[in-house]
C-alpha cells in the first residue's frame, strides 16, 4: 500500500522577496566601483527603454490624431475649396486648445453631448453618427491627409483664428445668433 504524498508547500526560493534579498545582498558585497558601474548601466538601460516607449506612444498618438483630423476634413469639407478645408481643420485644433473641449484631436472629433430636445447624445460633427465610408484612393482623401499634416505640424496660415464653431450656410442653428462671424468660406460660416 503506497502512502499518499502530502502536497508540497510553496517554496520560498522563488518568492519575489527572496529574489530581492539575494540581489540586495549581492549589491552589498560588491565593491564600490562595481556598484557604480552596475548602477550606471541600470540607469542608462531604463532611460533608453523609457524614451523608446515614450517615443512610440507619441508616434502612435500622432498617427491617430492625423487620421482623425483627415477623416474630419474629408467628411466635413471635401467639396469645399482648400481654404475651407484648412478652416475646418483649424476649428478642430482650436477646440483641442480650448479648455472647454477634450485634449486630443480624436476625442474632439468624436465628442458627444446630451441634447435636451432630442433626449439623446448628439455628436459635435454629424458624420460621426453615420457609417460613412472613405474612398482611400480618391483625390479628396489624399488632399484631406495633406491638409491634416500641414495643420497638425503648424505649416499653414490661420484663416479663422480662434473660431470654435461652423455650420453650412444653408442651415440656421439657434446657437449661431449669439456668435460673432469670423469668416465665410465656401459653404461654411465660421464663428
Amino acid at each position: 500500500m503506497s502512502k499518499k504524498r502530502k502536497p508540497r508547500k510553496s517554496s520560498r526560493r522563488n518568492s519575489p522577496l527572496r529574489s530581492w534579498f539575494i540581489h540586495a545582498r549581492y549589491w552589498w558585497y560588491t565593491t564600490k566601483r562595481e556598484r557604480i558601474v552596475v548602477g550606471t548601466i541600470i540607469v542608462l538601460v531604463s532611460t533608453v527603454v523609457g524614451a523608446t516607449a515614450h517615443y512610440s506612444i507619441d508616434y502612435e498618438r500622432k498617427k491617430q490624431d492625423l487620421y482623425c483630423l483627415a477623416v474630419n476634413i474629408y467628411h466635413e469639407a471635401r467639396g469645399e475649396p482648400k481654404a475651407g478645408q484648412y478652416a475646418v481643420a483649424e476649428v478642430t485644433l482650436n477646440r483641442v486648445k480650448s479648455k472647454h473641449y477634450p485634449n486630443t484631436i480624436c476625442e474632439v472629433v468624436h465628442q458627444k453631448g446630451w441634447d435636451k430636445k432630442r433626449k439623446r447624445y448628439v455628436s459635435a460633427f454629424s458624420w460621426t453618427e453615420l457609417d460613412y465610408a472613405i474612398n482611400l484612393n480618391s483625390k479628396p482623401w489624399h488632399q484631406a491627409v495633406k491638409i491634416a499634416q500641414h495643420v497638425h505640424n503648424g505649416e499653414f496660415k490661420p484663416r479663422v483664428k480662434g473660431a470654435l464653431f461652423y455650420h453650412a450656410n444653408y442651415v440656421k442653428p439657434k446657437w449661431a445668433r449669439k456668435k460673432k462671424v469670423k469668416a465665410k468660406i465656401g459653404k461654411h460660416i465660421f464663428y
